[in-house]
């Protein structure tokens, strides 16, 4: 004779309930531990960075910088003489000059404007009235500003 299938077997919901009938009425189990936040078991799962600064450096890499172009001797004196005689004459310029990256070669072009308050010939330095000082090799032009 054939034995009566089990309740995995036919997957019905009576033949299952009936084997925890003894544990069915017992409170509900309370850990001793204070359970933890949603926010705090979800911090779990959030993503692990494995190699910290890896995104940092591919963003360095990729940063784009500028090579400095080399002025010709009659550029380099053209330069000179406009920045003596704005110097002597206290006429407002706008420098052009390149601006050397700490991080890796090359570097940017920027703009600087104002009176050229001093030129160091000795160490090839020149400040302007509103604070910059810039090397005068670096300078790559010179604009002079009318003075209204």
């Amino acid at each position: 004779m054939k034995e009566p299938p089990n309740a995995i077997e036919t997957g019905r919901l009576e033949d299952t309930m009936s084997r925890y009938d003894d544990i069915i009425d017992l409170p509900h189990y309370e850990p001793k531990h204070k359970r933890m936040t949603m926010e705090n078991r979800a911090a779990q799962f959030a993503p692990f960075a494995a190699l910290t600064g890896h995104g940092a450096a591919i963003a360095e890499t990729a940063r784009l910088t500028d090579n400095m172009t080399e002025l010709s001797t009659d550029e380099q004196l053209r330069l000179s003489r406009i920045l003596n005689y704005a110097y002597e004459k206290h006429i407002q310029v706008t420098l052009t000059y390149f601006l050397p990256d700490t991080r890796k070669a090359g570097g940017k072009y920027e703009n600087a404007s104002g009176i050229i308050k001093k030129i160091d010939e000795t160490d090839r330095i020149l400040t302007l009235s509103n604070g910059p000082t810039i090397l005068i090799d670096l300078i790559h032009d010179i604009k002079l500003t009318p003075n209204y």
